[in-house]
């Protein structure tokens, strides 16, 4: 059964329509995707492969950023010396570095699905023009399913008591799963915005892993050998000046999803867990979902029994698209019914809430995608059919905006949940 969200609290249409705060410019907003949505003439393809696990033809396209504007290039540029000489005390002669330039870079699968789009930066030393590295830049979600996903899994967890402000100082550790690799761009995101977050990532495919940091400007000192150690002896001076030890705090696994989570011999429990797991065919693999399958019942008792909070990235059941390439208005209210979607949720909430605990969905704008979120700790007092939801939806808006300004988010995270939210029941 589905239940539609009544945003009918006064003040919660206080909070909707009088809060407003002036954020920073969000250089992954949607006006900008005609730049990294691209055509096929003004894009470069700069690494292209045939993938062994069922992703077909994996590439990456590189296509021209309008921001930041060339004026602000210079203040990276001392940002990179004043790191370098941080770390190079004994080295006399100022190194200086030129930015060559910022790009989007798109993997896709079979030369048509467009898996993730990044933000990279490439820059190089004035020494040596040869030494051209790229950067992916961390502050920058271009696609509007994993700002949804973001918004929706934050508010949610700062819902069920988890303390966010110590872990986003550090003082406390976040231990954070992302299933599906992609580009990389939503655990640099969550890593750069949460300094306790300890992020780990499952991603089947080697050839994505590959792609992401030979093309796509992802830290390579991330990646895990299979003995459990680093895949590389040490991050090199290059990574150090980049990151500022934020890679030090993310964990790339080649592996599969199920067998990392049965497997896996870490006692850890996750506070979050992120899902994004489509193949080449734009397909969500059939254990990844079953609800008899070992996978979600494992997951259920590896994500803390307090406030473990799951998302889960959606394709609709329908891919029509205006010529926008929006959802049409006809089909918004009608993406979260689906007998695809609502099976996926179905199981994941059975799966995973017990006594306590909730499971919703909300749809993407722009994008036909939905996100489930299941938490085991953001509960509904009294329950749905006391009519409770009003004063919970209440508290998760007021979540969302401390969210939003403890984060310093550059986009509002209650336009990725107030849309089309509909309770799991």
């Amino acid at each position: 059964m589905w239940r539609g969200a009544r945003w009918s609290s006064k003040s919660i249409y206080r909070r909707l329509y009088t809060a407003a705060r002036r954020h920073s410019e969000d250089e992954g907003d949607w006006c900008y995707s005609s730049e990294w949505w691209g055509t096929d003439y003004s894009g470069q393809t700069v690494l292209r492969s045939i993938s062994d696990k069922g992703n077909g033809v994996v590439s990456v396209v590189a296509y021209p950023s309008s921001r930041p504007s060339q004026v602000y290039w210079s203040k990276m540029e001392n940002w990179l010396q004043q790191r370098y000489a941080d770390l190079q005390p004994g080295y006399t002669q100022k190194e200086r570095f030129r930015v060559i330039g910022y790009q989007w870079r798109v993997l896709k699968f079979n030369d048509d699905t467009r898996q993730s789009a990044v933000k990279i930066m490439a820059a190089c030393k004035e020494s040596d023009p040869h030494s051209m590295f790229f950067m992916q830049q961390p502050h920058c979600l271009a696609t509007p399913y994993l700002k949804s996903m973001v918004s929706v899994g934050l508010a949610t967890i700062a819902a069920s008591d988890y303390d966010l402000t110590n872990a986003m100082h550090g003082k406390k550790s976040m231990n954070i799963l992302c299933i599906g690799h992609g580009g990389g761009s939503l655990p640099l995101f969550l890593a750069s915005k949460i300094q306790g977050a300890k992020v780990h990532i499952v991603e089947i495919d080697p050839l994505v892993i590959s792609a992401s940091i030979q093309a796509m400007g992802f830290p390579a000192f991330s990646l895990m050998a299979p003995s459990g150690g680093r895949a590389n002896s040490g991050p090199d001076t290059f990574d150090n000046v980049l990151w500022k030890g934020l890679h030090e705090r993310i964990f790339l696994y080649k592996s599969d999803a199920e067998d990392f989570i049965l497997r896996n011999s870490t006692k850890e429990l996750y506070d979050m867990v992120f899902i994004d797991a489509y193949d080449g065919d734009d397909i969500f693999p059939h254990k990844l979902w079953d609800a008899q399958s070992p996978f979600l019942q494992k997951l259920s008792s590896r994500i803390h029994p307090r406030h473990g909070t799951v998302v889960v990235n959606l394709h609709a059941d329908s891919d029509i698209l205006d010529a926008d390439r929006s959802a049409p208005s006809v089909l918004e209210h009608l993406l979260p019914m689906g007998k695809y979607v609502s099976t996926i949720c179905r199981a994941y909430k059975n799966a995973m809430v017990q006594s306590r605990g909730s499971a919703f969905v909300v749809s993407v704008p722009w994008v036909c995608n939905s996100s489930l979120v299941v938490s085991k700790g953001f509960t509904v007092s009294g329950g749905l059919r006391a009519g409770r939801w009003d004063s919970a939806l209440e508290h998760l808006v007021s979540k969302a905006f401390e969210v939003e300004h403890l984060l310093d988010l550059p986009f509002p995270c209650l336009d990725y949940i107030k849309r089309n939210l509909m309770i799991v029941d």
